[in-house]
């Protein structure tokens, strides 16, 4: 595969990517995703994930929250209006759409309390 034809980095735009097994890598920041994300077809059939505007979201989008979110199972709160960078769309339970690293770890959010940046 040719430089012309390997995709820009989702998180910093720049285009010194390349493929590591099955996920493209960017080697200024660190950032991966996998390769089957660009197969065409493939996520088609399923409706988009949407933010709270109603815009499609996709890996690697930065989002800021739109209000106070509660953390399940401690007394922290996300606040409204935190950027958080390099989403990731995953198929969670109860609505949990998003799984994405916060500054108090990781964790998994509804796409209804986030806006795309």
């Amino acid at each position: 595969m040719s430089n012309d034809t390997l995709p820009a980095c989702p998180q910093c735009g720049l285009d010194n990517t390349y493929p590591d097994g099955a996920s493209y890598i960017c080697p200024d920041c660190a950032f991966e995703w996998p390769m089957q994300a660009d197969a065409p077809g493939e996520d088609e059939a399923a409706a988009p994930v949407r933010d709270a505007n109603g815009n499609p979201l996709a890996d690697g989008d930065a989002v800021i929250l739109v209000k106070d979110l509660k953390v399940k199972g401690s007394s922290s709160v996300l606040k409204k209006g935190s950027k958080i960078k390099g989403i990731r769309l995953v198929d969670g339970a109860d609505g949990h759409n998003v799984d994405c690293k916060t500054e108090l770890g990781s964790m998994l959010l509804k796409s209804e309390f986030l806006k795309k940046a």
